[in-house]
This record gives structure tokens, C-alpha cells and sequence, in this order.
């Protein structure tokens, strides 16, 4: 269950990724200049944060599978309207809506969680986010290669067909969960006020959003990089982004870290060494592809660490309330995505790769700051 589970999570998560690598051939194939490109990633990762928040509340209140059927075949008629757009306002609307639509997967953790253990609550979330992280991170290669030999359209008919199946497996394998709450759509949607003055559920937001910025920004300005600059071809730029996939490991590793209860310390970490990971891009220009390849292998490791790290706390806070509280995460975790996305094209139009670096550096660095922060004013104050 635990392998279905990570499978699941990593093609639905999958979508939100497509795009990244080939915003360059999506842009002026439907009328987008290149300093805009990259709101095709931001505009899905908006649209992920809205449904965090609108929709994965309701995991605590109806039937679960049921709940992860009817948004997958929303995100079936979003892919395919994004691989029939011809015009730049529609498929920004369509994008949107892949985002919005693909909050299944998040659906689907907080149902583990409740299914596991507490003992081994960490070790089973931290597989299943390997699986999810999986996905994320070979969207990108396959996506470049399927746009290089096929064009980006046949991407998203892939897509959609792999969410059909999606849906068939869930629908026959995934058991029924109901919760046990009773209160109507606005008071859950209501309550989120009082979960999120938990301070817990707060710092590992904003540790988080800041740490998904920077992955966001170099996953969104590494492939004009890598084209412009080092003039490699949409197949090469696959070959990079699976690379990267090997950060995948580190959420089972976290996941056991939050088990032996190691937080803190793999926090600190994940926060420092996801500012240096950039210093590889500094070496000699003959070796800065390789350069550029360490820093995102680095940085993927740092960031899905921090984030099933998180998870780990915020499902300890009330077993009730997990995927409320799980969809407050996740819509920080997003927002700060969409942000990164959002200036990465222009941040590169402006200023090249150092200013990427630059911003990119700086966001774990407030994230850290947050955290020895925190531990200072929980030290003066042990409540």
C-alpha cells in the first residue's frame, strides 16, 4: 500500500512540473513574450496553493477516495485543454486549473498518516514523499524529452491519459476512509484560523515557503540557463533535471531522522547547506554545468528534507485536524513556490545567473535566521 501510495502521489505531482523545463517552447508557441514565460509555473503553482486551501480541508469532512477520483478528472480536462490552447490568457486559465485540480496527492499523505502507527508515522511519510518527490523531479526530464522529439503538446495528452489511470487505480485499490467530523464546509474552512496560530504549524510554513522559493527559482531559470548560455538541447536539459532526481532520497533519510526525533539539527542543516548548494555555479565556465548539476542534486536533497521533516511535526499536532493542517502547509510550501517561479524569468532577463544566485542564496539564509530565532525565544521562554 505504502508503494501504491508513492506511485499515486508521484504522477499526480508530477503535473505541476511538466512545464518547467520548456516555458521556452510553451511561451511563443501561445503568444507569451519571454520575460512572462515563467508565469506558466507560478500561474499552476498558484492554482496548487488555492486548492490547498479550498479543497484538501475537505478530506477532513467527506469520503476520501471519492474526494481524490472527482479532482483528478477536473485535472484530466485541464491537461487537455492546456495541450488544445492556442491563445496566452486561456492556457494561464488552464494552468491555474492544473494546479487547482492536482491536490489529490495531498489527499492521499495525510490518509497514510492516519493509517500508520504513530511509531512509524515518519518512516511511511517519508517514503511516500520520496515517491511524490520522485515524481516532481522526473517530470522535468520527461517532459524535455517528450517536447524534443514529439512537441509540448503530446506532453500533456500524456498526462492527462496517466491521470485516467490514475483514477481507475485508485478507484479499485485505495480503501474508503471517512472521517469523523461533522461540521459543515465553512467551519473547517473557518477553523484553519485557529490551527494556524499554532506556532509549530508556522515556523515550518514559512521555513519551508522560503526553502521551495529557491527550488522553485533554479528548477524555473536553470533550463534558460543551461539553453542560452551552455547550448544544450531540450534532450540534455532532461539528462540535467534526472540528475537532480537523486535529491529524492532524502525523504525516507528524514523521515527516520524525525522518528530518532533529530529535527532540529536536520533542519539546520537543510536550511545552510541549501544557500551553499549554489556555490558550485562559481567554478572555472568549463565545469559550470557540472556545477550547476551539484547545486541542484544539493538543493533538491535540502529542500525535500526540510519538508518531510515538517510534515513530521505538523501531523503530531492534532490527529483530527491533519489534512487541514497538511493543506495550511502545503499553501505556504506553494505560495512560495509560485513567487520563486514567478520572478525567476525576469530575475534572469535582468540581472543572468548571478542574480538568481543572489536571491536564491538569500532564502534559506531568512529561513535559518527564522529558526535559531525561534530557538532563542524558546529558550527565554520555556513555556
Amino acid at each position: 500500500m505504502v508503494l501504491l501510495f508513492a506511485f499515486c502521489c508521484g504522477a499526480i505531482a508530477a503535473n505541476l512540473y511538466y512545464t518547467q523545463p520548456i516555458i521556452g517552447l510553451i511561451a511563443p508557441d501561445v503568444g507569451l513574450s519571454p520575460a512572462l514565460a515563467s508565469l506558466i509555473v507560478s500561474l499552476t503553482q498558484v492554482g496548487y496553493a488555492l486548492g490547498l486551501f479550498f479543497l484538501v480541508p475537505l478530506g477532513d469532512l467527506l469520503e476520501n477516495r471519492r474526494l481524490m477520483i472527482a479532482t483528478n478528472l477536473v485535472a484530466i480536462a485541464s491537461l487537455l485543454g492546456a495541450a488544445l490552447a492556442e491563445q496566452p490568457n486561456l492556457f494561464l486559465v488552464v494552468s491555474l486549473l492544473i494546479g487547482f485540480s492536482s491536490v489529490s496527492v495531498q489527499i492521499l499523505v495525510p490518509l497514510a498518516a492516519a493509517l500508520t502507527p504513530a511509531e512509524l508515522r515518519g518512516r511511511v511519510v517519508g517514503n511516500i514523499m520520496s515517491g511524490l518527490l520522485l515524481g516532481i523531479l522526473l517530470a522535468r526530464p520527461v517532459s524535455s524529452l517528450v517536447a524534443d522529439h514529439f512537441g509540448w503538446r503530446a506532453m500533456f495528452m500524456i498526462a492527462a491519459a496517466l491521470m485516467l489511470a490514475i483514477s481507475l487505480l485508485v478507484l479499485r485499490a485505495v480503501p474508503k476512509y471517512q472521517p469523523q467530523h461533522t461540521a459543515s464546509y465553512g467551519q473547517l474552512l473557518r477553523s484553519l484560523g485557529a490551527l494556524l496560530r499554532q506556532p509549530v504549524l508556522r515556523q515550518r510554513a514559512f521555513y519551508q515557503g522560503c526553502l521551495f522559493a529557491t527550488f522553485s527559482l533554479f528548477w524555473t531559470a536553470a533550463p534558460l540557463e543551461l539553453i542560452r548560455n551552455h547550448g544544450l538541447s531540450q534532450s540534455e536539459v532532461a539528462i540535467f533535471a534526472l540528475v537532480g532526481a537523486i535529491g529524492a532520497v532524502a525523504a525516507p533519510i528524514a523521515g527516520r531522522l524525525a522518528d530518532a526525533g533529530h529535527t532540529y539539527r536536520a533542519s539546520l542543516l537543510a536550511m545552510l547547506f541549501a544557500a551553499l548548494s549554489f556555490l558550485p555555479a562559481l567554478v572555472h565556465p568549463l565545469y559550470s554545468v557540472i556545477g550547476l548539476a551539484v547545486t541542484g542534486v544539493a538543493l533538491d536533497f535540502c529542500v525535500q528534507m526540510n519538508m518531510v521533516l515538517g510534515q513530521r511535526a505538523i501531523y503530531s499536532l492534532d490527529a483530527n485536524s491533519r489534512s487541514r493542517l497538511n493543506a495550511l502547509y502545503m499553501t505556504s510550501l506553494f505560495t512560495g513556490g509560485a513567487l520563486g517561479s514567478a520572478i525567476a524569468s525576469s530575475l534572469f532577463e535582468h540581472f543572468g545567473w548571478a542574480g538568481v544566485m543572489a536571491v536564491g542564496m538569500a532564502l534559506p539564509l531568512v529561513a535559518l535566521l527564522r529558526l535559531l530565532s525561534a530557538t532563542r525565544q524558546t529558550a527565554a521562554n520555556p513555556a
